[in-house]
């Protein structure tokens, strides 16, 4: 599935460190009482947390995702432990060797560079370009970011099959703008990375005027891909990724590369017709290879892919370069995880069906599972009212609208099926070897779809995942059980901040099937245009004004929200607070007894705030800003919640204050 289209709750890693002592879906201490909510209601319920949460020395952001993501990795660890030394099946041992062999870090600096020279010696074998196209098939097999990428992916026009992907890729910077910006900020990371290429080369052996001469041609092509490369905005837009094309026509858009030959040597079905996500960017990369191409720069530039994927996994001194830019220098992060830590992530990322099956049975009650069933619901309920009821939709788009939302598939807490990876081999001397092979298995998996129906049943996170997403080529929502604990599902708390926290998300994932981009999908994930030509124009002009609200928005002096970058997830965010307050309003919780001294409607609104309580720094704020389709948590909380006049009914906000906007935006 093309992961432009996955619509996630959060777009970074919700790993994280130090736990907080309280782990409930609202707190009283998390306030800052001083703070007029009309003023500013993030400082009013998150102030309190915020000074309480220092951001602990190896992470870049600290928020409340990371403090539930901690606890679940506190449990995995168990259960990878427990598994390592009595395991029970065939999972288990895999689970087990992985994360032990991980663990090993006296083996891992044994190995050495050894794992890595087979790939080397096949890079330094490059006689001519004509030879590329088999030595990026070997890379690409074991799940090595290089030059593009392969795959498979849904049909846009036609939901129910699997065709073959080709897309852009091969960047060791977060986003082609790192390289083609001149300002300073961008230059310095830059050259930050090139230092950081030449010492990790100098590691692996070169001298320092080889590593010198290997780090600028690695810039040279890093450079020349991210020229050609399609941007985030750009890509948003649905239309601009579907380039169906046939095998033939492919080799003509690039005729320096041989993809009769790349083909063969990557396996999986025969096809006769592929996605060519970013036509641009082959061809980009037809020129790089071709007349403008030197084989020199792309022995080194492979030579890179290689030594930069595995550098996490191995020996120390490559640990701690490859942490220095890509934790300290790009997102301020002061300190390594802890090795227990990034194995818990690894083994979760590789096996996370095999792990996710263990987690489940600890974390994931039925009781949970009954719970969120009925807020799902409840939600859904709401936003079925919501449609029914816009003044601004004309009754042929809106007949289309329900329907789509009739049919939304709901994925709560795991897959009906789990993965079978009994192929993975996993040895437990050989981390290198067993991170390949999982690797291996995932690529094989992945092509072995092409050409088979859809399989609407899989998932695209693991079930301990503190996230949740919307897939619009399969219309579902899907909660992962690893989100559906405190703050956002707390079975201890009340419906109204239960409904504020993940009512909020299950309308925000709702809500996305309905955004600039999901909108543009039909009921069985086709894309195609189903809405009037009026009814276009006025959601174009609607959007426009959250696009005009969140620009205005500052992270750091001089770094604002991207309003056309984060349109989507702000539509979702706002939408997605509405329809969850409507369906507390629908239910008796919306007339409970205030508790705690808030009256429901109030506890709802910290319900939602304090889930995106957060610390960040410098550094991560601006990646995030730059690259990220999410606004910041304070945005969060503050954009949604001051278009809201059910807020400002709530806590007596009149016109003027800050909370209330002169000209609030709405779509759903």
């Amino acid at each position: 599935m093309t992961q432009a289209l996955l619509t996630v709750l959060l777009a970074f890693p919700a790993a994280a460190q130090n736990a907080g002592p309280a782990f409930s879906g609202f707190s009283s201490t998390a306030l800052d009482t001083s703070v007029n909510p009309c003023d500013d209601f993030y400082r009013f319920a998150c102030g309190g947390w915020i000074k309480a949460n220092p951001i602990p020395s190896d992470q870049a952001r600290w928020g409340r995702f990371n403090e539930l993501a901690e606890r679940n990795k506190a449990l995995l660890k168990k259960l990878l432990e427990s598994a390592a030394q009595s395991p029970q099946n065939e999972s288990d041992r895999r689970i087990g060797a992985l994360y032990g062999a991980c663990l090993d870090e006296a083996a891992v600096d044994t190995a050495g560079l050894k794992p890595l020279q087979p790939l080397f010696e096949a890079i330094e074998g490059l006689a001519s370009m004509k030879d590329l196209a088999p030595v990026l098939a070997r890379l690409h097999r074991i799940g090595i970011p290089a030059a593009f990428g392969y795959e498979s992916d849904q049909d846009f026009k036609d939901a129910t099959q699997v065709i073959a992907l080709v897309d852009q890729g091969g960047l060791g910077l977060p986003d082609r703008d790192y390289y083609l910006k001149d300002d300073a900020k961008s230059v310095e990371l830059r050259k930050g990375y090139e230092g950081y290429v030449a010492r990790s080369m100098g590691l692996a052996g070169s001298d320092p005027k080889t590593a010198a001469d290997q780090t600028a041609a690695v810039m040279r092509v890093e450079t020349a891909l991210a020229r050609a490369s399609m941007d985030k905005i750009s890509r948003r837009e649905p239309a601009n990724l579907y380039h169906k094309m046939t095998r033939p026509e492919l080799e003509r858009l690039t005729p320096a590369f041989s993809w009769n030959r790349y083909f063969d040597s990557m396996g999986g079905p025969a096809w006769t017709q592929v996605n060519v996500a970013s036509p641009g960017f082959i061809e980009g990369f037809s020129k790089l290879v071709g007349e403008e191409g030197s084989l020199s720069d792309m022995r080194a530039y492979l030579r890179w892919r290689v030594l930069s994927a595995a550098q996490p996994w191995m020996a120390r001194a490559f640990v701690e370069e490859w942490f220095e830019f890509y934790g300290r220098r790009l997102t301020g992060a002061k300190e390594l995880k802890p090795r227990w830590k990034r194995c818990t992530e690894l083994t979760d990322r590789l096996l996370g069906e095999d792990l996710g099956r263990r987690y489940v049975e600890k974390a994931y009650p039925d009781d949970t599972k009954k719970r969120m069933d009925a807020l799902v619901a409840a939600v859904e309920a709401a936003l079925k009212e919501d449609i029914a009821g816009l003044d601004w939709m004309t009754p042929a788009t809106k007949r289309k609208a329900l329907a789509k939302l009739a049919t939304v598939v709901n994925k709560v807490g795991y897959p009906k099926t789990w993965r079978d990876y009994s192929t993975v081999k996993i040895d437990r001397g050989d981390l290198l070897g067993s991170i390949n092979s999982a690797m291996e298995f995932e690529q094989a998996r992945l092509l072995a779809k092409i050409g088979k129906p859809v399989d609407r049943k899989e998932w695209h996170m693991t079930p301990p995942t503190v996230n949740a997403y919307y897939s619009p080529q399969l219309n579902s929502i899907n909660f992962p059980a690893g989100i559906l604990q405190p703050p956002f599902f707390d079975p201890a708390a009340d419906d109204a901040v239960n409904l504020g926290a993940i009512g909020a998300v299950i309308g925000h994932e709702l809500t996305h099937g309905f955004d600039d981009a999901g909108r543009k999908f039909d009921l069985m994930g086709n894309m195609e245009d189903w809405w009037t030509a009026e009814d276009a124009k006025v959601f174009e002009r609607r959007a426009q004004c959250f696009v005009d609200q969140y620009e205005g928005y500052e992270v750091l002096p001089g770094v604002k929200l991207n309003g056309k970058l984060t349109l989507g997830e702000n539509t979702a965010d706002n939408g997605g607070l509405r329809v969850a307050g409507m369906a507390l309003d629908a239910g008796p919780a919306g007339s409970a007894p205030a508790r705690d001294g808030f009256t429901p409607r109030q506890r709802f609104f910290l319900g939602y705030a304090q889930v995106w309580c957060e610390n960040r720094t410098d550094e991560f704020a601006r990646m995030h800003a730059l690259t990220n389709v999410h606004s910041s948590g304070r945005w969060r909380v503050i954009g949604p919640l001051s278009n809201s006049p059910e807020f400002a009914k709530a806590f007596a906000c009149k016109a003027g204050d800050a909370m209330v906007l002169a000209k609030t935006c709405r779509i759903w």
